[in-house]
């Protein structure tokens, strides 16, 4: 193929045809195109539902109707978020994805730094789909934002929020990481190497100030304390991201290399690090993560989430992956568990959430609107299954996520395997 060089970088020269509408694209372009319509959905409900007018009390103060605009107006659904069930499966997603993705980067640049050959030539690719990850976790997140407020935000920013807290991650972290990607695909090995430590040290730094923030949000809530009294929870959160990392390398590593002469070797080591993965995650979910809150593991263990827990999660995760991992010599059964454990990985993402949101909001006014409904007595267990918008914008992040590493490899081909 016929390339054009540009600051030491090799780019194909493609046409824009060859480019935007290659096969993986158009699939991409139709995920995007389900996102976009949860975008409308989300945007429609949150910003243009109907509202408690003066006219409609005086109309009909009977009508059901008016309670619904009534709570709408006081808890504020037509804003940024549900303050019955603020956290859902968008941030299960936006977890999910951040996670995994800084999981690929920080395993691959930790290979560059023990030397492991068979991922130093492969490298490249692993670190697109890291970022291409990375980039659908912000998607996803992004559209849980208040954007008729966005203005304000920036005239008159709030450096305690959220977003302003890790806003700085991700302006330092992500050109980081594409400097890396630079520097791999300019064969300056040396460099890379030294970037790596960089790298791997700010993965780890980054994970423990992400899980600062969402333990901050989710103090608002009472079962909340799940983060703040057990800071080794954040460990259990590398780890469990480690497993879904590998899961996906090992998707990846059969969709693009499984006729080349990488992958038995490849699929062999990510086959030994899964099994290592998944086995100390087993022991943070026995000994940590189950233990932190008796209550809140009585309700994942027996109550609503029981049987996602234990058939969506531990059987998937554990059981059936381990089965399938303990013998060595098949690259498909590795291939298979790789999907298993990312299936597995993103429902412990939904329960940990959903299972946060379970209990009420702070309960300081006694019963009332702010501990559950408008006038009800509370209730012992709150959930709000997704809405159809949220889900399709999660099938979008997987278009955006598609999108970015189409460009990267059409770009620099950075599925191909790199002789240093």
């Amino acid at each position: 193929m016929e390339m054009i060089t540009f600051a030491g970088l090799d780019i194909n020269k493609m046409s824009f045809k060859q480019m935007f509408f290659n096969r993986a694209m158009l699939l991409a372009y139709l995920l995007l195109i389900v996102g976009i319509l949860g975008l409308y959905q989300v945007y429609d409900l949150r910003y243009f539902s109907a509202t408690l007018t003066a006219h409609d009390a005086g109309i009909d103060p009977t009508n059901p109707a008016l309670k619904e605009a009534m709570r709408e107006a006081i808890f504020g659904t037509v804003g940024e978020i549900d303050r019955n069930s603020p956290w859902t499966v968008l941030i299960s997603n936006y977890m999910f994805m951040l996670y995994t993705g800084s999981g690929i980067i920080f395993l691959v640049a930790l290979a560059e730094l023990l030397k492991f050959k068979v991922i130093e030539k492969l490298s490249v690719g692993f670190m697109v789909v890291g970022v291409a990850m990375v980039f659908a976790g912000l998607f996803t997140i992004t559209t849980d934002l208040h954007v008729l407020n966005i203005p304000w935000m920036l005239i008159t920013p709030n450096t305690e929020a959220a977003m302003w807290m890790m806003l700085p991650l991700y302006l330092v972290y992500i050109p980081f990481v594409l400097f890396e990607i630079y520097l791999l695909l300019t064969n300056n090995r040396a460099l890379a190497r030294k970037l790596a430590l960089v790298i791997v040290i700010m993965s780890i730094g980054i994970d423990f100030i992400e899980y600062y923030i969402q333990a901050s949000l989710f103090s608002m809530n009472t079962a909340r304390h799940l983060w703040t009294q057990f800071p080794a929870l954040t460990l259990y959160f590398i780890v469990s991201s480690f497993v879904s990392s590998l899961g996906v390398m090992g998707v990846y590593t059969y969709l693009v290399h499984r006729n080349k002469s990488e992958y038995q070797p490849l699929m062999s080591l990510i086959r030994r690090t899964m099994l290592i993965a998944i086995v100390l995650l087993g022991v943070f979910e026995v000994v940590g993560y189950m233990s932190v809150d008796k209550v809140w593991a009585n309700m994942i263990l027996q109550g609503p989430f029981s049987t996602l827990y234990f058939f969506g999660y531990v059987l998937l995760t554990f059981v059936l992956s381990l089965l399938l991992l303990i013998k060595p010599g098949n690259a498909n059964r590795t291939v298979l568990a790789s999907m298993l454990v990312i299936i597995g990985g993103f429902v412990s993402r939904l329960i940990f959430v959903y299972g946060g949101n379970a209990v009420p909001m702070s309960n300081r006014f006694g019963t009332g609107f702010e501990k559950n409904e408008v006038y009800d007595v509370a209730e012992p267990f709150i959930y709000t299954a997704p809405h159809l918008g949220e889900l399709c914008i999660v099938i979008g992040s997987i278009g955006v996520a598609l999108i970015t590493y189409k460009v990267f490899d059409g770009l620099f081909s950075v599925a191909k395997l790199k002789q240093h």
